[in-house]
Parts: structure tokens; C-alpha cells; sequence
């Protein structure tokens, strides 16, 4: 069955532009952190010199330096293993291709527990956020969108 075209498929235009922000972010940011390039004021990688600000003024842990082991796992999954997959996704949403589903609902259970460890870490570890809810506005997306992914996945021809 032929897939129903892309501009048919508001959500899976959502997931295109959401999932290429994040391919962005991970090979920008997450993976600089998960192989140790720290997050300063004079970092010598300089998208972590703009993390800097946003790290001082919410995420205190990413200053640390070394960067705890529950970060960098998280960044590190996030920047080697979602990152590359992703570019795989999006393709597969923009052409339509059934077989991404079950790879699909992997990567959002994937996504949904680095979260969820990113969160706690975050949330009980030595430095909470100042301001929740400024803090969840930016982050909480990483765990709803997948969710959503995982509920769009749902059916054997999600794209018909």
C-alpha cells in the first residue's frame, strides 16, 4: 500500500523537524560531552560555550567536571546511538517506509528511559534545577515526543 504523502501527515512532519533538532543538538552538544569536552566559559568546542550560560543558570551537574557518569551515559547515548538512528527515522518519515515502526517503538522506549535517568538524575542528584518549570519546558519535550512516536507507531502500516 502506498504511503499517504508527507504534507497528509502533520505528525510526522512534528517528528521530522522535533528529530532533526535533536540529531543537531546530539552531534553538537551531547556528543562533545559524552567524550569528555567540558562545558565552560572557554570550552574549546564552542556550541558548549553556549551551554555554558544555559548550565550555569539550570543544569549545575553539566559543570562538573568530570561530567558525572549518569550524564555522560545519557549523553552519550544520546550523541552515539539516538543521533545516527535518527537520521535513519527521518528519512524513513519523509519517505513513508513502514519497516522504521518496530525500530520505531525501540528507539522511543530507548529515548523515554534515558530520560527518565537524565530526570531522576537531575531531579534527586546534588543539583537541582533553580527553576523547574523553565527547566522542564526545555527538557520535558525529549520525553513526550517519544511517547508520541511510540503512539503513532502503533498500527503495522502507520503510514497508510
Amino acid at each position: 500500500m502506498a504511503p499517504k504523502p508527507l504534507r497528509n501527515r502533520p505528525l510526522d512532519i512534528l517528528f521530522i523537524v522535533f528529530y532533526s533538532a535533536s540529531v543537531l543538538y546530539g552531534l553538537l552538544f551531547s556528543l562533545p560531552e559524552a567524550i569528555g569536552v567540558p562545558v565552560t566559559a572557554d570550552s574549546p568546542w564552542p556550541p558548549l560555550r553556549l551551554l555554558y550560560d544555559w548550565a550555569v543558570a539550570q543544569e549545575h551537574g553539566h559543570l562538573q567536571v568530570p561530567l558525572p557518569i549518569a550524564l555522560r551515559s545519557a549523553a552519550f547515548i544520546d550523541g552515539w546511538a539516538h543521533s545516527p538512528f535518527l537520521c535513519v527515522m527521518i528519512y524513513a518519515l519523509i519517505a513513508g517506509k513502514s519497516w522504521i515502526r518496530l525500530w520505531a517503538i525501540f528507539f522511543a522506549g530507548s529515548s523515554i528511559t534515558n530520560m527518565y535517568y537524565y530526570f531522576m538524575y537531575t531531579f534527586l542528584g546534588d543539583h537541582p534545577p533553580p527553576n523547574t518549570v523553565h527547566y522542564l519546558i526545555f527538557n520535558l519535550p525529549w520525553l513526550l515526543v517519544p511517547i508520541l512516536l511510540a503512539w503513532r507507531m502503533r498500527k503495522p502500516e502507520p503510514f497508510a
